[in-house]
């Protein structure tokens, strides 16, 4: 199913895509049907809460509905499927991107030298733009900003501290329950679904940042800065969560395409590694990292403001986005 979060004159709704491309709302088909869990289908964390037998509830709702219920989902204004997450974590899980993004970053870093070409070659010998041992031997993320995640066709809005902003491509997971200490066989059962996350970032910010070996910090956290959508695509309907082709484009031009395979920690490996003595909670979100060539800090390509941002997943949808100055 392709779960989603909508707006309608009653506020946020949850609601879900059927197979002739109508937005439903699923809690006023449980309520219609005295569905057992429709106290649960108020929205997306609630459904999530209300584990297994309020998901197949929903199933059996959608799968029940009359074939032109709802509506056109071309008339419907879309949220982000997790309007607030529980928690978000950024993984760092593709190890051409982090070779490549380095680099820039070392690159930018000399270019506010008076010798560029010098400072570069300094840096370089320096060894502190080169990946870690650490990168190999375990999950590395960080903790993103839950409060400033936007949807699909929603305007991401460009920080006034910075001049150079960019998108990242990359497959997100949803927690669907709670889970502590999972072994690497049990931990894909915490797994409820697929989405697309954009991180957008302010480079030259972030560049200046990651001196002080710590963050990111503001290069990362402003209002707007996390899409996320365009809906969640439960797990049941992604055989092979590593063979998903993946597309960005920039104002209708593509930009790369890559694959979500390729990941030095797997999904399984990375909740395992996070659940270890730490509980992970529904409506948590894992994206899982920037794939290679997956966004233009990797060429010292960036974007300009009105630029449209588009990333397409197979399996999942496109998710969609302007970048605009105020």
């Amino acid at each position: 199913m392709k779960l989603l979060t909508f707006v309608s004159p009653r506020g946020e709704r949850l609601g879900a895509l059927t197979a002739a491309g109508h937005v439903v709302d699923i809690q006023d088909l449980a309520q219609a049907a005295g569905a057992a869990h429709a106290a649960d289908m108020g929205s997306m964390l609630q459904l999530l809460r209300g584990g297994q037998a309020a998901l197949d509830e929903v199933r059996a709702l959608i799968g029940n509905a009359p074939a032109d219920a709802g509506e056109p989902l071309s008339q419907v204004r879309l949220m982000a499927p997790l309007p607030l997450p529980e928690q978000i974590r950024d993984f760092a899980n593709y190890e051409l991107h982090v070779k490549q993004a380095l680099r820039s970053s070392m690159r930018m870093r000399a270019s506010a030298a008076a010798d560029p070409a010098k400072e570069e070659e300094k840096l370089q010998a320096s060894g502190i733009f080169t990946i870690p041992p650490v990168w190999y031997e375990r999950p590395l993320y960080y903790k993103a900003n839950r409060f400033s995640v936007v949807g699909h066709d929603a305007d991401v809005i460009w920080p006034h501290f910075s001049n150079r902003m960019d998108y990242e491509m990359e497959l997100a997971v949803i927690i669907g329950k709670k889970v502590k200490n999972a072994t690497v066989e049990e931990a894909m059962d915490a797994v409820f679904g697929y989405t697309i996350f954009n991180d957008f970032s302010a480079r030259d910010t972030q560049s200046q940042e990651v001196s002080f070996r710590m963050g990111p910090a503001k290069g990362k956290d402003f209002d707007t800065g996390n899409a996320l959508g365009p809906w969640i695509v439960t797990r049941d309907e992604i055989a092979d969560p590593y063979s998903l082709g993946m597309r960005v484009r920039v104002n209708g031009e593509e930009r790369s395409r890559s694959v979500s395979g390729g990941m030095q920690h797997d999904i399984a490996r990375s909740i395992s590694f996070l659940s270890q003595s730490e509980t992970l909670y529904p409506g948590e979100v894992l994206a899982m990292g920037t794939v290679g060539n997956g966004c233009g800090y990797e060429s010292l390509t960036f974007l300009n403001a009105g630029d449209v941002v588009e990333i397409e997943v197979d399996g999942i949808g496109t998710l969609r986005n302007r970048l605009v100055r105020h």
